[in-house]
């Protein structure tokens, strides 16, 4: 096991909380799931590491989104953007593409290609500057922007559009890979990570518990009689992976000599606490809590040698959660309140019924996804009916399925408290509609997930800072973040 030795870098941090000087290196960590519920609960755990550090030293609070938050990329945008995804254009994972009547990767660019993978991701369809973006405007090629991650679009959102280098980890290889957008080849000092004893070793590690089970909080039954243990099957969803960035990150500092001249740079990091079996951000298992007991560890790893090579007084870590898997269905099940599924794909089909009905047997609607039912504008134009006319139509027509709580063609979406902040036109059909509380989205009759929705995602923002700032009280506005971390 690490141990850490925060001591000095934490009398440092004490020594030198008046200076003013702009921090040399800042690392943004988003980690999936991390709850503050969470790191309340589990804080009695940690005697040291690097989440024990951040609650007795940094500046804590959590954070509110201004959006519909689908637990996944529209988050990550507008944490590094400082805007909402009518902006920066990012509503959630996928998109519904007219053309073929499928949905896509939000971050789709068949420009590109992928170096060691095979998907073709950019972030062009980000429209607005990330907190690495900001940086290259300001200091130009003196300033270095590298990003690693466990998923393609998190690590792309959060390496913006002018990062030197951003690169994943592929679940199946545990080796790094990257797209084509950001050079032509991988960093070095993550190809020479591909290479390594270490990956392997990791990669073939077997994750157990770390303490007796009887010692976490909520273990399920089936961990109370056998445990837990996995393999490489599951690497992106076990502290290894965790593991695998930070020593990363820790190379790539090392190589690039991030942190070490007078020009701010930025290292942006993608962990998680979801385990394998999780079906909600909430603590219901040991290997969730086991999850977090790692990630302190590595944490704290990170800070220590960070703090060693570039110096406290001139390092800044800011933690931040991101919503992923939403509610659970279970504890809302044994309080006794409504939790159902919204089929999509049903709604899109009875809604084609019903235009048919009306107006002969076309095909008048392209699909259903996300929360929008896409029309077939092409038809509509052939035979010269009024588009507004049949989105008024649906609108009616969806307010009468069980599950919706309001439904609107889409230029009046904007003029709706929940979609105001979130609508844009990637992201958005013909008619938008909003589910009622504890409804979520399914794709199909196989309960394939389209979309999860969290009505109030609490996660926390943590920053630890050897440079004095001054920080609002009170809970944050994702909006915020970016200009809490880029000093003005």
């Amino acid at each position: 096991m690490r141990t850490n030795h925060l001591s000095l870098a934490i009398i440092g941090l004490l020594i030198c909380i008046t200076s003013s000087a702009a921090p040399r290196l800042t690392v943004a960590v988003v980690v999936d799931g991390m709850r503050q519920e969470s790191l309340d609960q589990l804080r009695p755990y940690w005697q040291q590491g690097g989440l024990r550090t951040m609650s007795e030293e940094a500046y804590q609070t959590t954070i509110r989104f201004p959006h519909i938050v689908y637990g996944g990329s529209e988050c990550v945008a507008t944490m590094m953007t400082g805007t909402t995804p009518s902006v920066h254009g990012i509503a959630a994972d996928s998109y519904f593409l007219r053309s073929d009547r499928k949905p896509h990767a939000i971050l789709e660019d068949k420009s590109e290609q992928g170096l060691g993978c095979s998907a073709a991701l950019s972030p062009r369809n980000l429209l607005a500057a990330t907190i690495g973006d900001e940086l290259r405007m300001r200091h130009g090629e003196r300033a270095h922007i590298y990003a690693l991650g466990l998923d393609p679009s998190t690590t792309i959102l959060m390496a913006g559009h002018a990062a030197d280098g951003c690169c994943w980890l592929d679940g199946s290889t545990a080796q790094w890979v990257s797209t084509t957008y950001y050079g032509k080849r991988i960093p070095q000092a993550l190809a020479t990570w591909n290479e390594g004893i270490r990956r392997q070793e990791l990669m073939t590690r077997t994750w157990t518990p770390r303490l007796d089970i009887d010692l976490y909080s909520a273990p399920t039954e089936q961990e109370r009689k056998k445990g837990f243990s996995y393999t490489t099957t599951e690497l992106l969803h076990t502290p290894m992976a965790n593991t695998m960035v930070i020593e990363s990150a820790l190379a790539l500092q090392k190589h690039e000599h991030l942190g070490e001249d007078n020009i701010p740079d930025l290292l942006c990091l993608h962990l998680t606490t979801r385990s394998p079996q999780a079906t909600t951000d909430q603590l219901c298992s040991a290997e969730q809590e086991d999850m977090y007991l790692w990630l302190n560890q590595d944490l704290g790893y990170l800070i220590d040698q960070l703090a060693h090579v570039v110096g406290v007084q001139h390092l800044r870590v800011v933690i931040m959660g991101r919503p992923l898997l939403g509610q659970n269905i279970a504890a809302l099940s044994a309080a006794r309140l409504p939790s159902q599924y919204f089929n999509i794909d049903r709604a899109a089909a009875l809604t084609g019924t019903y235009l048919m009905a009306l107006y002969g047997t076309e095909r008048w609607v392209d699909g259903g996804y996300g929360q929008s039912i896409y029309l077939n504008r092409t038809l509509i134009e052939q035979k010269h009916m009024s588009l507004p006319q049949l989105q008024q139509q649906v609108a009616a027509f969806l307010m009468d399925f069980e599950g919706v709580a309001a439904a609107f063609p889409f230029t009046e979406a904007l003029g709706s408290v929940a979609l105001a902040n979130t609508v844009n036109k990637r992201g958005f059909g013909d008619v938008v509609f909003t589910l009622q509380p504890h409804w979520l989205l399914k794709a199909n009759e196989h309960e394939v997930l389209d979309h999860v929705i969290d009505n109030d995602p609490i996660v926390p923002l943590m920053i630890w800072s050897g440079s004095y700032q001054a920080f609002p009280t009170g809970i944050t506005d994702a909006t915020q973040i970016k200009d809490l971390i880029i000093e003005r």
